[in-house]
């Protein structure tokens, strides 16, 4: 399998061995620019948003991700970062750093797991949160999706990410309190 990616970028280490002889895949994003075609084989997919249930999650996930010898996917989605200014009515996006966000998420991953050696991917997201996970699961035909258990009274209320995947994930659904 050949996968269209580039190299990491200096300075950031490699994590993980890559299997039967592929390049050592990269950090990748996805949040308003293109990016090459990522060919990942049943990852486990773990969603993050800074929790501490999604630090849990998280946990869990690089460990099952190592016990099933699968890369792990890390998916942070955030909001669609585009607000109307009030004054003037002009749409306005919010452009984010990207490469500092990713580097965010794999030194949580570190600190969370203590450097477990699998194959890791961070990709984001703009959006619905249980939607854009549920896409990246079916995207890449994932073996797990692993999220933190909501903590919010109003989640249990509402609706929750976690009740909205159960529902209509195409993967089985790991909720971590």
């Amino acid at each position: 399998m050949d996968q269209a990616e580039s190299s990491p970028s200096p300075g950031q280490p490699h994590r993980g061995q890559p299997d039967r002889g592929q390049p050592a895949p990269r950090r990748d994003s996805h949040a308003g620019q293109p990016v090459p075609a990522l060919r990942l084989e049943h990852p486990v997919v773990a969603g993050y948003d800074g929790s501490m249930s999604s630090r849990n999650a998280l946990a869990y996930a690089a460990g099952l991700s190592r016990r099933l010898s699968r890369p792990l996917l890390i998916v942070y989605v955030c909001s669609s970062g585009v607000y109307c200014e009030p004054l003037t009515g002009q749409v306005v996006g919010v452009p984010r750093d990207n490469d500092a966000l990713e580097r965010w998420l794999l030194a949580e991953l570190d600190q969370v797991t203590g450097q477990v050696e699998v194959d890791v991917h961070v990709r984001t997201r703009r959006g619905s949160p249980a939607r854009e996970l549920a896409a990246v699961a079916e995207e890449f035909s994932a073996d797990a999706l692993v999220i933190g258990a909501p903590t919010h009274i109003w989640h249990r209320i509402a609706g929750s990410v976690s009740g909205w995947l159960a529902r209509h994930a195409r993967c089985p659904v790991i909720v971590v309190p």
